[in-house]
């Protein structure tokens, strides 16, 4: 008898550890008919499940889960999606839903690519590709790391990049795709004969230059994302009143503000280049808040958030967030809601008020990790900003203040 039920426990516990997840998956999400390769990580089992995306070396974990009689379901509540998949004979199939949208969804254990092309064009470094986008662009950078077949990118626009593209050289060409649990992306890159590089995204074809062909040809350089927006009267304090979550109304006049800097950062738990905005947020609030520093940040969000704010809850405490998170309205109504702003259409834009309440600084979007230089540049020039306006005498003239802008 104890005999048989050792023999039951083993084969129980090899079960067990066939349905165990833990490791590196390929999979893939289907987003209007094109397959967007992506890899993700399991580790624990159970109901201690979890999930990771990756954007580069940055890991998106799941916030909770279970894995039990081969059914997976994990979720994401900063991003307030869910993945949902069935284990079969070693493959996991199913769907990832975000914000009203299902990705049809599919992994397998993860296989080292056989990399077998050894004449492989080098295109590493600096590009601009030429648009014509919703926000008044002329031009986005193309951000290119390589070794060898090797390739990792990022578009950088006006409001952020793509999040960071990986991917190969094969059949002539550089395929590369992103998929962090947001902004799915699909990449061919073709090097031209004339020097030139043509990029499909998701099917849309484009044309990538280096710097001096871009100006030698005409090309408009990429906007300048401290230029992008501006206010109508910078004489004027800026002004906001809105509830935070708890139904407190926090207004610029309120006496925690006075004689402060202020950060006034536009965003939303959807945003994704809002999620890469918000670690730095956090990490200049502890730095400088007891110097005299102030973070508001004023979110807008679909008309279900601003009923019950579960993500956007989720999202203040995945990265620790400390100062006021205000509910500003639906993402329509930002311009209504922020009348003093002009061209404000950028997801995140960041405003810098002086002691005085005074916009001395506004900056579209933000380059996240995948950007490389340019993300380490804009957290330089943002901390030297906000030291400089923490060192301020209020009392100055006019014309020594101007300097900052």
């Amino acid at each position: 008898m104890t005999g048989r039920f050792l023999v039951v426990a083993l084969i129980g516990s090899s079960c067990m550890m066939a349905q165990s997840l833990a490791g590196l998956w390929d999979a893939t999400v289907q987003v209007n008919g094109s397959e967007i390769p992506f890899r993700m990580e399991f580790s624990g089992a159970g109901a201690k499940i979890a999930g990771s995306f990756f954007n580069g070396d940055e890991k998106v974990t799941s916030t909770g889960g279970r894995f039990e009689n081969g059914s997976l379901v994990l979720n994401f509540d900063y991003y307030g999606s869910k993945l949902e998949a069935a284990w079969k004979d070693g493959s996991l199939d199913g769907a990832y839903v975000r914000d009203g949208r299902t990705y049809p969804f599919h992994a397998k254990r993860f296989a080292p690519a056989t990399l077998g092309e050894t004449d492989v064009p080098s295109i590493a470094g600096l590009w601009e590709v030429g648009v014509e986008s919703s926000k008044g662009e002329s031009a986005w950078r193309l951000i290119v790391r390589q070794s060898g077949p090797e390739v990792s990118a990022a578009i950088l626009r006006v409001d952020g990049d793509t999040g960071s593209l990986t991917g190969t050289w094969r059949d002539g060409k550089f395929v590369l795709s992103h998929f962090d649990g947001a902004r799915p992306s699909l990449f061919e890159v073709t090097p031209q004969k004339d020097g030139s590089l043509e990029v499909v995204q998701n099917g849309r074809k484009m044309t990538a230059l280096r710097s001096a062909d871009a100006r030698a040809k005409g090309l408009p350089e990429p906007t300048d994302p401290s230029r992008h927006t501006s206010v109508k009267d910078p004489t004027e304090p800026l002004h906001f009143r809105f509830r935070d979550l708890n139904g407190r109304m926090v207004s610029d006049s309120d006496a925690r503000f006075a004689g402060k800097v202020i950060i006034v950062a536009i965003g939303g738990s959807w945003c994704p280049n809002c999620h890469d905005e918000a670690p730095f947020l956090v990490e200049l609030y502890r730095q400088y808040h007891s110097r005299g520093l102030e973070i508001v940040a004023l979110d807008f969000e679909d008309a279900e958030q601003l009923k019950d704010p579960t993500r956007v809850r989720a999202f203040i405490q995945r990265y620790g967030i400390e100062y006021p998170v205000l509910l500003a309205g639906e993402t329509g109504e930002l311009n209504a809601k922020m009348p003093q702003a002009v061209n404000l259409n950028a997801w995140p834009t960041t405003f810098f008020l002086g002691r005085d309440g005074r916009v001395r600084s506004v900056h579209a979007g933000f380059a996240g990790l995948a950007s490389g230089d340019f993300h380490r540049q804009l957290k330089d020039d943002v901390t030297r900003l906000v030291e400089r306006l923490l060192a301020e005498n209020t009392s100055a003239p006019a014309s020594a203040r101007r300097e900052l802008r």
